[in-house]
This record gives C-alpha cells, structure tokens and sequence, in this order.
C-alpha cells in the first residue's frame, strides 16, 4: 500500500502538527498505536516510510518508528523524539536498529502501553517544564502541615503561577473549607474515583473550583459525603496530569501512606515535614519520615515553635537526619483569621507569608520555578 494515511491531520494554517508522526506498515501495530493515540486525545499523522521533503518527520513533536519500519528510515535526518516501537521482547537486534535511527527510547508492547500514552499526552496538550510539586506533611498529629500547604499555594498564585493545591487526606475535612471555597462549584476527589488511564491536564485543570479572590488558584478537595476511595492508579493520573499544566502544585499529605499516597510521593520534587519542635514530635515525625523516606527523592524538615528546652530547628533537622528547611514562623491571630474566613497567607504581609514567599524565591534559583 502506497502513500500516506493522515487522521484529522491540522491545516498549515494551524501551524505546526500537535500529534506524533507514526512510521509502520504494520497494521496490528498501527491498530495499537491509533488507539494509543486515541487514548492520549492525539490526532496523529501515519506514514510508511520518510514522508517526502521531509513533512512530519521534521515538524512532529514525536515520532513512532514500528520496528519493520526501522530499514526504512535509517537514512532520515536525526532528531530528537524518536521512539522504536516493537514487540519481540527477546529480539536483541532492536538496539542495533535504534541506534541506527537515532532513536531516543526502545519500547515494546504492550508492557509499555502507558508510558507511551503518557508521552504522546505531553506532546498532545504542548506542555513545557512540568510543575515544581511540593508535598507537606506533618510530624505529628496538628502539626500544622495543612495551614502551611494552603499558605504556600496562596503565595504562589499571588506571585503569578498557575497554581493546584491537592488535598490528599480523605479525613481532613477538606481544605476548600479552610480557603473558604466549600460552596464554589467545581469537581471533588470524589467524581474521580472510577477515572481509568491518562487525564487530561486542560480538562482537569478547566474542571476544578477556581479562586479568583486567591489570584485563580485552583484546589482539588473532599466533598462532605461519605468516604469514597480513590484507586491509586487515578490519584497517579490526575496528579500527572495536574503537573503536566507547570506552575506549581501543592499537595496537602496525610501521615499514614497507603498504595495512594505513594503514588503521589513518587511524583514530588520536594516533601516538607511539618515538626513541632517537642520531643514527643520529634519522635513521632521519625516514623513518618522514615515511611515516606521510601519512596520521596528529596524530604526536609520545616519546623514549628514554641521550642521545648533544648531543642532549635538544627537540633530537630539533625535528630531526623533530615536536611532543614527552615523555621515556620508562629503567627499571631492566624486562627482568628481563619475562623473569619481569611485563608492562612491571603494577605501576604504576615510572618506565614513571607515564609513562604521565601520559599518559593529559593525555589526559582534552585531552577524549579515553571
């Protein structure tokens, strides 16, 4: 069969093609791949061999090389993007082939099925860096870790960034509650209980409450219904979706990790352990360290006064072993504030506020700013 297939492919007028370029004359692959496709929301353009003068093969964001397809594009012009798409798991002459592409990945099917929803997703919805996510966690029951995630992502939309505070603990009471948003319309953790494979970044992003007295900070709570769980492979969906958006996204953790809980810890950039600075704090939050030390790349310690003797924040980071972010400062009225409806940081002029400006100033050098 000759010539080119193309799906849905956009008119030059549209500019440059938002799906992957598939090279294969294999039709079962080709099926796979289409519905792959499919699934990532990606209108792709298929070809069976290098389109002439070039075409897709230079503008696609992505380009699928089906491994009978690897003879034919050996003398295309190298680039990046290329993925080698087979399906013989003992066939060990498909890194020769890739090598001979210039391919990126290797990937056979049907073990590699998400991750490649997954990348024809990114390039799908034209994503840039991913969001700096932050996962806050206390030390010890009332530690505090829940005001200091709804400061953080205050101050970060305040500052200019698409921001997404995510309530990860179903027995919080919900933190749109403690942002004053209980009643603004949008989505809940419930509605994606039953959610299978990729979500869409827009679409979540576009489904969830928005603040705009909080500089259209955007906030996935709990309802006030009955506890409804959530399977771990959704929370690693929407949680991946919410960073494909970039910004930052601010999680508010639970202390006991379930399989869902460390779905999301897998996709922090940064954990902040919540600790009061009190012995019997201390002690507690070693437990919690040492769990979710598991599986978090990079955990430190931002700890809480009043200080008990003997204890400062140096002593606290070093009886953790854990690096130290800093000291979250005690702010006057801050609960009186809340009971009136005034989210902890909304005015950006308390101790909370700057702590967190701080933060995310430290965060910009440090490159993660998206």
């Amino acid at each position: 069969m000759a010539g080119a297939i193309t799906h849905d492919r956009p008119s030059a007028a549209e500019g440059r093609q938002d799906g992957p370029l598939i090279v294969t004359e294999d039709v079962h692959l080709l099926d796979d791949l289409l519905r792959l496709c499919a699934a990532a929301g990606a209108r792709p353009e298929v070809h069976h061999g290098v389109p002439e003068r070039g075409g897709g093969w230079d503008t696609a964001p992505l380009v699928l090389v089906g491994d009978d397809a690897a003879r034919r594009v050996r003398g295309a012009a190298r680039r990046r993007g290329v993925v080698l798409v087979g399906r013989d798991q003992d066939d060990p002459g498909v890194w020769r082939r890739a090598v001979e592409i210039g391919a990126d990945h290797v990937l056979m099917l049907p073990d590699g099925e998400q991750w490649l929803v997954d990348r024809i997703a990114d390039v799908a919805e034209g994503v840039g860096p991913p969001a700096l996510t932050v996962g806050v966690i206390g030390g010890r029951g009332g530690a505090g870790s829940s005001t200091l995630a709804c400061a953080l992502a205050v101050t970060s939309a305040r500052q200019g960034r698409r921001t997404l505070l995510v309530d990860a603990d179903p027995l919080g009471g919900g933190l749109d509650v403690l942002l004053g948003a209980e009643a603004v319309e949008g989505l809940r953790w419930p509605a994606f209980a039953a959610s299978h494979g990729r979500v869409g970044g827009g679409a979540l992003e576009e489904s969830l409450p928005a603040l705009p007295a909080l500089h259209a900070l955007r906030v996935l709570s709990w309802d006030r219904g009955d506890c409804v769980t959530i399977a771990p492979e959704a929370v690693r969906a929407v949680l991946a979706a919410a960073r494909r958006r970039g910004g930052a996204v601010v999680v508010d953790l639970p202390r006991r990790i379930d399989e869902g809980v460390a779905q999301i810890l897998a996709q922090l950039d940064l954990g902040l352990l919540v600790v009061p600075a009190e012995l019997r704090a201390v002690a507690a939050a070693g437990r919690v360290a040492s769990v979710a030390g598991m599986v978090l790349r990079d955990l430190r310690v931002a700890v809480r006064g009043p200080y008990a003797p003997g204890l400062d924040d140096r002593e606290v980071a070093r009886l953790l072993g854990l690096p130290l972010m800093g000291e979250v400062p005690t702010e006057a009225g801050l609960s009186a504030a809340q009971d009136r409806g005034t989210p902890p940081g909304a005015d950006g002029r308390g101790p909370l506020a700057r702590f967190c400006a701080a933060f995310w100033e430290r965060a910009a050098v440090a490159g993660g700013d998206a």
